[in-house]
């Protein structure tokens, strides 16, 4: 008698919880190219959203480490209310709390949030692909939710795409087998399908395929520059928005036989002797393999089909989408202790970690990164970081084009320090999440600036979505103008608006060129910090 107590109980709260979910919605269905699909209309929100719609057939067995293929068409209706899997993948930096449905090689699928309506159309359109190293993550998190954006007028689509070997495994074989001759990029290739897509189909959600701006954080900036550079995507986008990343010197590309010749060793390495029995694996053997190898990622390909030169040529031969850019960089993107590796902020620590980075060129880093005090270690060691590790790369695309293009190009720099987490047992990771923190272990040091990652929630106006933080009036306002600069730029590629700051565009060969700096107080400042970026591009040897 409990037990049937109880499981009544179980019931009856089970379906007070769906009705609870869906008690302010009624189905509405799109007529896409391969059939008819069925989502939810909203009555709060005014927002309807189609949720796990699939753009490509599944990458699994035969299709596995192959372009993404065109969808069948399907009869009926497909119902489409639910975030589909996310791609293979191990959690890192923390969960990021994804609320998609599982984890799957079945991950090719994409998310729509429109405000249109039954008489509205040529809406434009943001595609925003996440971040993650090209290793973690997926568009369902709750901070590339499209709502906030989607009530400013504006059709939202966040996609997968495949990820770490799974994603851009290279190998002879492969190649061989390619009609293009080459292997890997197949997540860059997964991204250009959804953009096809999108351009074949958004029309039937209320969205105008000639006003498509791509965004991304990170590894999704990192592909937005990869993006604009390909043949398969650059005609199918009229802006770009890229937080934090590029493809110059960030997961930067490696040449067709060096990516090939990791893939024969990897398979090596386990005894594999061809890619048709790799293929026949099953996804938790290669998965297993994969984190057992302690490999991050596989390299992005010059494969001449997705990528034919470096970013660095393709924007000096004015061949990327001539569209306008708006970018930046967070004032944290890695903590001082990345470059300083555990040693106490001292001048003389400082000088002998320099030295050792830049045995060439220490006394001209030296003189651009202050290091006289503690204070002065602590930030320069937090700069220098942050520049060896997206920075720079960020501005080397910046640059790019400003100098290839006729188009706008607005720069900022996000500088809203994170008030404290809720839960003062958890710790946030580097790129996003939380993880519970080791007992006995020291907290981590206090944030200098803005991590990196941290301004996703901000710029999509996603707060509310994140509770593990205590969200203060100064957080929302920042969110506010943040949003605002995001969303105007995606309807007329400008983020200039009433009630906001004047953000002037870039000019090309300005030293100090205008820089919005994103705060509770946003204001533009002449950048006076270039020089670092201009010494790095000749480190790096992209200058030319």
């Amino acid at each position: 008698m409990k037990h049937s107590l109880f499981t009544l109980v179980f019931l009856l709260m089970t379906s007070s919880a769906m009705f609870a979910q869906g008690k302010d919605a009624f189905p509405v269905q799109a007529t896409i190219k391969n059939g008819i699909i069925e989502g939810d209309y909203n009555t709060k929100t005014g927002i309807q959203t189609y949720f796990g719609v699939p753009f490509a057939k599944p990458p699994v067995g035969e299709l596995r480490w192959k372009a993404p293929q065109p969808l069948d068409n399907w009869s009926g209706v497909k119902v489409t209310k639910e975030f589909g899997p996310r791609p293979m993948q191990k959690l890192i930096w923390g969960d990021m709390n994804s609320r998609s449905n599982g984890v799957s090689e079945d991950c090719l699928y994409l998310n729509i949030w429109t405000p249109t309506t039954r008489t509205s159309k040529d809406l434009p359109v943001l595609v925003y692909f996440f971040g993650g190293g090209f290793v973690a993550g997926d568009g369902a998190e709750p901070r590339y939710d499209g709502e906030s954006m989607a009530k400013k007028g504006v059709v939202v689509v966040t996609v997968n795409y495949r990820l770490n070997i799974f994603g851009f495994l290279a190998h002879p074989e492969l190649s061989a087998e390619a009609p293009y001759k080459a292997s890997g990029n197949y997540a860059l290739m997964d991204q250009a399908m959804a953009l096809k897509w999108v351009n074949e189909n958004i029309a039937a959600f209320g969205g105008d395929p000639k006003k498509v701006t791509i965004a991304g954080e990170s590894a999704g900036s990192i592909a937005v520059s990869y993006q604009m550079a390909s043949p398969l995507s650059r005609n199918l986008i009229a802006g770009a928005i890229g937080e934090s990343g590029s493809g110059v010197s960030a997961l930067a590309p490696t040449t067709l036989a060096e990516a090939e010749k990791i893939g024969v060793e990897f398979l090596q390495k386990f005894g594999v002797k061809s890619i048709a029995e790799m293929r026949k694996m099953p996804a938790r053997d290669i998965y297993e393999m994969y984190n057992e190898s302690g490999r991050f990622g596989f390299p992005v390909v010059l494969d001449g089909h997705v990528l034919p030169k470096s970013l660095v040529e393709i924007f000096n031969a004015r061949e990327q989408a001539q569209v306008p850019l708006l970018l930046g960089w967070n004032t944290q993107e890695n903590p001082a202790a990345a470059f300083m590796q555990g040693l106490p902020n001292t001048k003389e620590n400082f000088i002998t970690k320099v030295k050792q980075a830049y045995p060439n060129d220490f006394e001209e880093v030296l003189k651009l990164y202050p290091h006289e005090t503690e204070e002065q270690v602590a930030y320069s060691a937090m700069d220098l970081a942050g520049d060896r590790f997206i920075s720079y790369s960020t501005w080397k695309w910046f640059d790019l084009h400003r100098s290839n293009s006729d188009q706008p190009v607005y720069r900022y720099l996000y500088a809203k320090l994170r008030p404290p987490l809720v839960d003062q047992t958890l710790e946030t990771g580097l790129a996003g999440g939380t993880s519970k923190r080791a007992n006995n272990a020291p907290p981590r040091p206090k944030d200098l600036g803005a991590p990196h990652a941290a301004e996703i929630e901000y710029a999509m106006g996603n707060l509310d979505r994140i509770k593990e933080f205590a969200w203060t009036e100064d957080d929302y306002k920042t969110s506010e103008t943040m949003l605002e600069f995001f969303t105007n730029f995606v309807k007329t590629g400008n983020p200039n608006g009433e009630g906001l700051p004047e953000w002037p565009k870039a000019l090309p060969k300005d030293d100090n060129p205008p820089v919005m700096v994103i705060n509770t107080e946003s204001k533009t400042v002449k950048a006076t910090n270039d020089a670092r970026y201009r010494f790095h591009d000749r480190f790096f040897k992209n200058n030319k």
